[in-house]
C-alpha cells in the first residue's frame, strides 16, 4: 500500500545524545545495531529514503527515548526540549510534505512545558506531544508519572489544542527491574518496555485524568503494550474484588477509557494474529500503522502491512486515514487504486 502514515518514528540530536547512555545501548542491543541506529537517528535524509522504499507518505517524528524526560535539571530539560523541537522544525521545513512532529515537553517545569506545547502544536506542523514515560525530577528514583504532580495545566493545554499525547516507553526504574535481573536481554523493547508503559497507561485510566479532561487522546505503540489482551482480565478482577470500583479516583471503568481515550499503533509488532485481536478489542477506527524507525526497518514493517490479507478499505483506514483524522494532517483522500499503486 502506498500513501501510508507512520507515527512512532524517531530522531535525535547531538545534545540529546550527550544525555543518554550509548554504552548501555551497545551492551543491550549489540555494538553494530546501536551504531546503525545512532547514524539513522541523526540523518533525516536516510529516513526519507526508507519511507520511499516502504510506501510511506508521511512520518510523524519524535525525539528518541528517554529524551527530555530523563534530564534532572529543569532548566536543562527546557533547553533540550526547545533545541529538539527547533531541530524538528528545521527538517520539516526541508521536507514539508513528508514530515510532521510530536513536540518534546519538559514536564520538569509544567509552565515551560505548556508554553512549549503552545509554541509548537499551536503554531505549525507539530501535531501532538510525545512523552517518554515517567519524568525525572531529582536524583535516583525521584520521578513522577503522568497522573502525578501538578500536571493538570499540561493536560488542559493539550485538550485545548486538541493535541494527542503519545505515551512512549522508557526503561523501568531500577527498583522495578528485579524480575529480569540477570537477564539483560530482557531489558528495553524486548520485554521491560511493555510492562512499564502498560502500567503507566493503567495509572492514567484509574487516576481521573480523563474525567477532568474527557477529550484527551493518548496513543500507545507496539499494539497497545499488551493492554488489548490483558485489560479484559484486569477489568474482570477489578469488578469482582475490592467491592468493584468503590473508592476509585476515576468515575468510569478502565475499559471505558481504553475505548474512548486511547489509540494503538503497530510499531515494532509486525504480527498479524495479535494485530487482528487488537482490532477486535479497541476497534479499527483506533488502530494506526507505524514502524518504530530506526529501531525497526521501514521496509520490513511496510511489507508486513502491505502483504497482510486485509480488506483494502480497512487497510487504507488503518494505514492512512485514521492518522490523517486524529492529527489533522490535511492529507488528500487516497483512492484504493492509488493506495495500491495503480495511479490516482
Amino acid at each position: 500500500m502506498d500513501g501510508k502514515v507512520a507515527l512512532e518514528e524517531h530522531f535525535s540530536t547531538q545534545l540529546n545524545n550527550g544525555y543518554w547512555n550509548a554504552k548501555g545501548e551497545e551492551d543491550r542491543n549489540g555494538k553494530a545495531y546501536a551504531q546503525d541506529v545512532e547514524r539513522r537517528l541523526l540523518d533525516p535524509d536516510l529516513c526519507v529514503a526508507e519511507m520511499d522504499r516502504a510506501g510511506i507518505d508521511v512520518c510523524i517524528m519524535s525525539l528518541t527515548s528517554p529524551g527530555v524526560q530523563s534530564v534532572i535539571d529543569a532548566g536543562q530539560a527546557v533547553e533540550l526540549a526547545r533545541e529538539s523541537n527547533e531541530h524538528a522544525q528545521s527538517f520539516m521545513e526541508t521536507y514539508p510534505d513528508r514530515f510532521r512532529a510530536f513536540a518534546a515537553a519538559p514536564l520538569q517545569d509544567v509552565k515551560a512545558a505548556c508554553d512549549e506545547v503552545n509554541r509548537t502544536v499551536g503554531q505549525g506542523r507539530f501535531v501532538g506531544v510525545l512523552v517518554n514515560g515517567y519524568t525525572n525530577s531529582g536524583a535516583d528514583e525521584d520521578v513522577f508519572y503522568l497522573d502525578e504532580a501538578p500536571l493538570d495545566d499540561f493536560w488542559s493545554e493539550c485538550e485545548r489544542l486538541g493535541a494527542p499525547v503519545y505515551l512512549h516507553p522508557r526503561e523501568p526504574l531500577p527498583s522495578q527491574q528485579r524480575s529480569i535481573r540477570g537477564y539483560p536481554e530482557l531489558g528495553g523493547s524486548a520485554w521491560a518496555f511493555f510492562y512499564e508503559t502498560s502500567t503507566h497507561a493503567v495509572r492514567l485510566m484509574l487516576s481521573g485524568v480523563f474525567d477532568r479532561f474527557p477529550k484527551l487522546q493518548v496513543v500507545l505503540g507496539h499494539l497497545g503494550e499488551g493492554l488489548p489482551y490483558m485489560l479484559p482480565r484486569m477489568q474482570h478482577r477489578l469488578d469482582e474484588q475490592r467491592e468493584g470500583t468503590k473508592g476509585s479516583k476515576a468515575k468510569r471503568r478502565p475499559s471505558y477509557y481504553f475505548a474512548n481515550n486511547f489509540h494503538v499503533t503497530t510499531s515494532g509488532h509486525f504480527h498479524t494474529k495479535p494485530f487482528l485481536e487488537a482490532i477486535d478489542q479497541i476497534g479499527a477506527d483506533r488502530m494506526m500503522f507505524s514502524v518504530d524507525y530506526p529501531y525497526e526497518q521501514m521496509d520490513m514493517g511496510g511489507r508486513w502491512f502491505d502483504d497482510m490479507r486485509l480488506e483494502e478499505a480497512l487497510k487504507l483506514q488503518i494505514g492512512r486515514e485514521n492518522a490523517n483524522k486524529l492529527f489533522k494532517l490535511g492529507l488528500a483522500p487516497l483512492s484504493r487504486a492509488a493506495a495500491a499503486g495503480f495511479g490516482s
